[in-house]
């Protein structure tokens, strides 16, 4: 494993240190905020702790609360609230300094044969003839942020085409996956797209709006985050990330996600809201 890939796994394997009470790392950005998808992540790999190997995560839900602190440790307690058959379920508060900083619940499915449909993956260009991230960002003005560029060290991303037509079509595509391989299991797999699913998702909602994400001024911050598991997603190799917000108004953004391999199997969704708020600054 790359040095980047290698860390990730670090930071998204939680220690435990009592029963049903979990350490999840610091990580590696300078201080500020937390990336919300490491919060999630790690939320998760605690909630899949001691639930039985034949269940996998199918579907998470959480609230986040406050903003968590990049220089400190996260305390993850979690609450068993039903262990059955078929299915079990997890509540699991993350906290800093005794406060919550965010709610997950997760629940976990052991796997079962039925009827299936899914939706097509959309028709774009495969990552061979997508740019690098940072230099597409170059390529249209922006600057990369320090701290973008540290949670992505593990992943390459490619965006799609242009992410919006002449009308501000608030759609985007983004191919990403781990930039080498990870030895992990299907519970790890799962964490690792839970901490990707954050990636550029809550932007989409900006996009048909003046100011772009990178705007100074511009506050964006995840409110709430889901994501349903319908495969163990292969994280090693490319994924393609179709996001579109059907909606934004009163200072929030409301955006959805499709993640699909390679071979076009759709892996999992996920939506999330956000703020999205213009900050005005005094003359």
């Amino acid at each position: 494993m790359s040095e980047a890939v290698t860390e990730l796994k670090s930071l998204l394997e939680v220690d435990e240190i009592d029963t049903d009470l979990f350490r999840g790392a610091a990580s590696a950005e300078g201080p500020g905020r937390v990336f919300g998808g490491q919060v999630v992540a790690q939320a998760l790999a605690a909630a899949a702790r001691g639930v039985g190997e034949q269940q996998q995560a199918h579907s998470l839900h959480a609230y986040f609360l406050r903003a968590g602190d990049t220089t400190r440790p996260i305390i993850y307690r979690t609450l068993r609230d039903f262990d059955g058959g078929s299915f079990a379920n997890r509540r699991v508060v993350a906290m800093q300094g005794g406060k919550p900083i965010l709610n997950l619940a997760a629940s976990f499915h052991r796997r079962e044969e039925g009827f299936a449909h899914a939706a097509p993956m959309p028709q774009v260009p495969g990552p061979e003839h997508c740019p690098e991230l940072a230099a597409a960002l170059a390529a249209a003005g922006q600057k990369f942020p320090q701290a973008m560029l540290e949670r992505l060290a593990a992943f390459e991303v490619r965006p799609g085409p242009p992410a919006s037509d002449s009308a501000g079509t608030p759609r985007q595509f983004l191919w990403f996956r781990l930039a080498a391989p990870m030895e992990a299991d299907d519970a790890l797999k799962r964490v690792v797209l839970a901490y990707a699913s954050d990636f550029a998702l809550v932007s989409t909602a900006v996009l048909p709006h003046s100011p772009s994400f990178f705007t100074p001024g511009l506050q964006v911050a995840s409110l709430d985050h889901a994501v349903w598991f319908h495969s163990t997603p292969p994280v090693d190799d490319w994924l393609l990330y179709a996001m579109d917000s059907p909606w934004a108004g009163h200072a929030r953004g409301f955006a959805r996600g499709s993640i699909y391999d390679r071979a076009g199997n759709l892996v999992a969704s996920v939506a999330q809201e956000g703020l999205c708020r213009v900050v005005k600054r005094e003359p």
